[in-house]
């Protein structure tokens, strides 16, 4: 089995780095070696690693070929190429579907979309693929866990609460800030408020059965400090704030895979 990266920037290194980090003989590689200093970086990981010539070496040698460029300049890139009928394709392109996709390779092959986040690295990463594809899920299963969604509407709300990890690493940076204001060093601020934020990650996926709001009850006692920060947030707007975000993330993607169609 041979794997293609057409496009070799953050994450196709994550899942480079994430593959060849797993024990046994794993999948031969070539990248694109369009970003040369991150091809180079990645070919010196593993003799399992080929720079190819370029994208359509990449796609020639590859069993399974994942395009992992931009959306403005994947129809570009993608059409230029040839592709085999019945070659699996991996579409990392945020916002293009299938129906464009296939018709850009314009020969018959299997699409399979992901959403695969730099935590594929080490072999952490959560990631969201459509539709559910038996290889594609054994591969970002052993980079973590995949998550095969049904319908297309199951993957694009995935596609936007994905768009959550820079909110979380503002509300912990702005957290952080207001410790140091008030005297706290900031390395002992980070620490303390990283670890309360995985421990209460640990327990949402250790009690996956257990409504959320009833663990937000329990580490909540009534009249305590937890429920007044919670209280002052959802008064405040913060609630609110969160719904508007996720719903403009929503609408923009469904947008943009709707302009790609025309």
């Amino acid at each position: 089995m041979t794997f293609g990266f057409v496009g070799t920037g953050n994450i196709t290194e994550a899942i480079v780095a994430g593959i060849l980090a797993g024990e046994g003989q794993g999948p031969d590689i070539v990248v694109s070696p369009r970003s040369a200093a991150t091809a180079a970086r990645l070919a010196a990981l593993s003799p399992k690693v080929l720079v190819g010539e370029d994208n359509q070496h990449v796609v020639d040698a590859a069993d399974m070929v994942f395009l992992a460029i931009r959306p403005d300049v994947a129809e570009a890139v993608v059409r230029a190429l040839r592709f085999r009928p019945g070659q699996r394709v991996v579409s990392l392109v945020a916002t293009v579907d299938h129906a464009a996709l296939r018709s850009w390779i314009d020969v018959p092959v299997e699409v399979v979309r992901a959403i695969p986040l730099p935590f594929v690295a080490t072999r952490s990463g959560v990631t969201a693929i459509f539709p559910p594809d038996p290889a594609v899920e054994a591969l970002f299963s052993d980079l973590g866990t995949a998550v095969a969604c049904e319908t297309i509407e199951e993957y694009d709300l995935l596609a936007t609460a994905s768009a959550l990890m820079g909110s979380y690493f503002g509300i912990m940076d702005h957290a952080v800030g207001w410790l140091t204001a008030r005297g706290m060093p900031e390395t002992s601020a980070r620490a303390y408020l990283a670890s309360l934020f995985s421990s209460l990650s640990t327990v949402a996926k250790r009690d996956a059965s257990r409504p959320l709001e009833d663990l937000r009850h329990e580490y909540s006692t009534k009249g305590g400090l937890n429920e007044q920060i919670f209280t002052q947030f959802r008064e405040g707007g913060g609630l609110d704030a969160l719904t508007r975000g996720l719903d403009s993330v929503l609408d923009r993607i469904r947008t943009n895979a709707a302009r790609a169609k025309e």
